[in-house]
């Protein structure tokens, strides 16, 4: 046990040679200075003379030494730790400037992705399902028959009414709810074929079952075959299979970019290749299907529904 002379704190570790409030040397508890022994005076670090010391005597163990080394000690611990201190900062500004990096290259990624599915019309958001931007090649067909439009104007009809004027028949289910359907004799099948009409909505009209162009079809409406409709209000799309007194759903609504709003012109085609049937908007491909419902030899027609007024134009079939 040691104690300061001075403060009188004492230090259990016998290897403790100076007090560490006053900086005095410290002592054998019960144990005073030896008479012969004097100290010289340090000039390195000048340590206050203690009251039971004289100036110039120097205790026999070897204190000062061990004093004078306790601040180039320190000095050394200092670099150390500024050492470390700059390594870590190159080492966690590296990583940041590399992280930097890495966010600014994934952002650069996205921004040509974005720009590369992005429509080419501004102002439009990229959010349909449309397989492709651009118009899918035709398949050769340029056997064209143009379907009369003639055919389908009816007198008078508890579902719809039709009118034709100037080459456009305008069409419409006579009520909210329900879908009126026409189609074509025989002779106009869809088999093997691309078939195409143009219509518009006249009044840009919202309804909630679509309007477009039959496919497919049985030549007694509404019993067998296909209908490709779409809704100019919500920019969206839907193909349908009929059976008697059912209309099921084949696709279902689903946006595309392709589908344009207003009462601007609008362009259905199907085209019944081997091994699919492919669907597409204004000369764009949207989706295709699979031939498993619909009737051998099935001919074409026109659907409006939900009482909204469509006027149709140019019916042809390509083989």
């Amino acid at each position: 046990m040691k104690i300061c002379p001075r403060c009188q704190k004492t230090y259990a570790d016998d290897n403790l040679n100076f007090c560490l409030e006053d900086g005095t040397i410290l002592e054998h508890e019960g144990q005073g200075l030896p008479e012969t022994v004097q100290m010289n005076q340090v000039r390195m670090t000048q340590p206050q003379p203690t009251p039971h010391s004289a100036p110039g005597s120097q205790s026999q163990w070897g204190a000062p030494q061990q004093y004078s080394e306790q601040p180039r000690k320190s000095s050394k611990a200092w670099v150390w730790v500024l050492l470390i201190l700059g390594a870590v900062v190159l080492l966690c500004g590296g990583g940041l400037i590399g992280f930097l990096a890495y966010i600014g290259s994934q952002a650069n990624n996205t921004a040509n992705l974005s720009a590369s599915n992005s429509p080419t019309n501004p102002g439009i958001s990229n959010s349909s399902s449309t397989k492709t931007s651009s118009n899918s090649p035709t398949t050769g067909r340029d056997d064209v028959t143009a379907v009369d439009l003639e055919i389908f104007v009816k007198e008078s009809s508890p579902y719809g009414t039709t009118v034709l004027n100037q080459g456009e028949l305008t069409m419409g289910s006579k009520q909210k709810g329900f879908y009126y359907v026409l189609v074509a004799p025989e002779a106009y099948q869809t088999g093997g074929a691309d078939t195409r009409v143009t219509l518009r909505n006249i009044d840009s009209a919202a309804g909630n079952l679509g309007y477009g162009l039959i496919f497919h079809s049985n030549p007694k409406p509404l019993q067998q075959g296909y209908a490709f409709l779409i809704d100019t209000q919500k920019r969206k799309y839907r193909v349908v299979n009929h059976t008697p007194k059912k209309e099921s759903s084949v696709i279902s609504w689903t946006t595309s970019n392709a589908v344009k709003t207003g009462d601007a012109e609008k362009t259905l085609e199907v085209r019944d290749l081997d091994d699919k049937i492919e669907l597409f908007i204004n000369g764009t491909m949207v989706n295709s299907i699979r031939n498993a419902v619909g009737y051998p030899n099935g001919v074409a027609g026109l659907y409006a529904g939900d009482g909204v007024k469509i006027a149709f134009k140019d019916l042809e079939i390509r083989k």
